[in-house]
């Protein structure tokens, strides 16, 4: 009788990077039911692949067990007690280039997804600049897992069903039936991918006028924190959720969602790979980058004015600065980002 097959999967990195994995395997384990998947990544993460059958996470051990050369051999060694017959690294950084050396030098099956780095440079350079989009990060993962003999069909996504939320959660948020529950996540990993405070307080304040709106505020730290309660301000149906509640809960909460607003950022692809409807402004990166949020209309990403700002995207990441560029976000009226969230809500 053959062994079943186990298929380790490597990502380890942001949290937007690792919640772009999860529809992918979500589709894999319905698509292949006899397959084992492994997902290695920071314990952090494990709540996002709570509800995929055929899966078992294994945190990684970076500043202890796992940090380092020799950590890495350790990596390899736990993970072979598994029974792996392939390896799918998503990540393809040097870490984890070195994990699957040493399992491609032990008789495993290996593969690893390739970021296009040459078309993203074409999209985001100054000088003869290619603007069209590039391959999508979800079809980039299905590259990987074709080499390793599996054909995934994203075409026709099944999500997890909304969780009821917890009486924690409702006495958080003071939500009754019939309100439509909006989040908004307003921060992002670099400045250039931030709409300004400023304008992004007139889109709350627009849309808080609407009693029958409650209006979740999403971030982290003291600093976010600080900053969204300046947001909040006097309303009363706007919430900040920030710092109240365990990632395991906040994603109960965002699965409950009407919509979405977010940055390029990693709350963007949370709420779609829960199947929440999200609308994302874009700064110095842009949805031609290959990640707009999964299962998304592109009508969804509002974009920084490129007849005003040519050069756009300026960076696939966000990190990069561009002289004259720091106000690109401005370009984005309130009343676009508003209008279209209650477009999206009706």
């Amino acid at each position: 009788m053959s062994k079943q097959k186990h298929i380790v999967v490597i990502r380890l990195s942001a949290m937007g990077d690792v919640a772009m994995t999860v529809p992918v395997l979500r589709a894999f384990s319905i698509q292949y039911p006899d397959v084992k998947i492994t997902v290695v990544s920071r314990p952090f993460f494990e709540p996002f692949f709570n509800e995929i059958p055929n899966l078992d996470f294994f945190p990684i051990d970076l500043k202890e067990r796992h940090k380092g050369f020799l950590g890495l051999w350790r990596l390899f060694l736990d993970l072979r007690k598994l029974e792996i017959t392939a390896i799918a690294d998503l990540h393809n950084v040097l870490r984890t280039q070195v994990i699957r050396t040493f399992f491609k030098l032990s008789g495993t099956k290996v593969a690893a997804t390739d970021k296009g780095r040459a078309d993203k440079k074409a999209l985001t350079r100054a000088v003869n600049k290619v603007f069209k989009p590039v391959k999508s990060m979800f079809d980039r993962h299905v590259e990987t897992f074709n080499k390793l003999g599996f054909s995934i069909d994203l075409s026709n996504p099944i999500f997890p069903k909304k969780t009821i939320l917890s009486e924690e959660i409702l006495k958080e948020i003071l939500f009754f039936k019939g309100m439509k529950l909006i989040g908004i996540a307003p921060f992002a990993q670099y400045d250039s991918k931030v709409y300004p405070l400023d304008l992004m307080q007139n889109v709350i304040d627009d849309l808080a006028k609407e009693e029958t709106y409650k209006i979740v505020l999403f971030g982290g730290g003291n600093e976010e924190i600080q900053k969204l309660n300046q947001l909040r301000g006097n309303h009363q149906n706007v919430i900040v959720i920030a710092g109240k509640i365990k990632l395991k809960q906040e994603l109960e909460l965002i699965s409950n969602l009407d919509v979405m607003l977010s940055m390029d950022s990693g709350n963007a692809h949370i709420a779609a790979m829960l199947g929440v409807k999200v609308i994302t402004l874009w700064g110095a990166t842009h949805p031609y980058a290959g990640f707009k949020p999964f299962n998304q209309p592109l009508e969804n990403s509002i974009t920084s004015n490129r007849a005003q700002y040519p050069l756009l995207p300026t960076s696939v990441y966000g990190n990069k600065k561009v002289e004259g560029y720091d106000d690109v976000m401005r370009s984005i009226i309130p009343k676009t980002v508003v209008d279209k969230i209650k477009k999206e809500l009706n």
